[in-house]
């Protein structure tokens, strides 16, 4: 098996582009196959690879891993980006699973029919500006740290940092109205792993279009 992690998943950012930010991110380089048909990921699961019949699938220390939640607990806690005892571990846990509630919005957007895209754009951005922004604005603000917990890079961060991106890729201005998370988003942007995952050329995805949108619903139809 090859040292590097690796990753099953269409080639587009769905359910793995969260998995992909946090290996960059841990500075972990990986390898990727890319399912294009139906024939490929029925003969995954023919062949005993995806436990509950679903990707992402991550192939790493001789594991072959299911669920995204616990691929990146296991990456967080591998990379040492998951606090530095239970009580951080708490809150990076309980910060990363508000901003998957809001990831979830997007992940489902490009999926939408054409008539409700316009409501559903709203409905994002209604919940990032009221709901989700305003507890990480807080929190920054509080502590005065540059990072969410315990002033040291986590993947609460990592997940923070791409949320505010796919955010602001649909609601340019969103954070026109917290000056703490411009100044996250900023030093975020200029940590090594993370600037050298955001140049062109990286594993970083695109966001998804009609080709990525049709490939799912022909890999995954019933």
């Amino acid at each position: 098996m090859s040292a590097k992690p690796r990753l099953t998943y269409l080639n587009g950012r769905g359910r793995m582009e969260s998995i992909r930010w946090l290996l960059a991110a841990a500075g972990v380089e990986f390898e990727e196959v890319y399912l294009e048909t139906k024939e490929q990921y029925d003969k995954l699961i023919k062949d005993g690879f995806l436990l509950f019949q679903q990707v992402p699938l991550v192939e790493i220390d001789g594991m072959k891993m299911v669920q995204t939640r616990a691929i990146m607990s296991y990456i967080a806690g591998k990379y040492n980006l998951h606090g530095k005892d239970l009580k951080e571990r708490a809150l990076i846990d309980m910060y990363v699973e508000g901003i998957s509630d809001l990831m979830q919005m997007i992940l489902m957007f490009p999926f939408s029919p054409p008539d409700a895209k316009e409501k559903n754009l709203e409905s994002i951005k209604e919940r990032a500006t009221n709901r989700y922004f305003p507890v990480f604005e807080k929190v920054l603000k509080q502590h005065g740290q540059d990072f969410l917990v315990g002033n040291k890079f986590s993947w609460a961060d990592v997940q923070l940092m791409e949320a505010i991106l796919a955010v602001e890729e649909k609601v340019p201005a969103v954070l026109s109205g917290f000056p703490q998370l411009q100044v996250f988003k900023t030093k975020m942007s200029n940590v090594p792993t993370i600037k050298k995952f955001l140049q062109p050329g990286s594993p970083r995805k695109p966001p998804p279009d009609a080709h990525y949108v049709e490939t799912v619903l022909k890999v995954f139809k019933k």
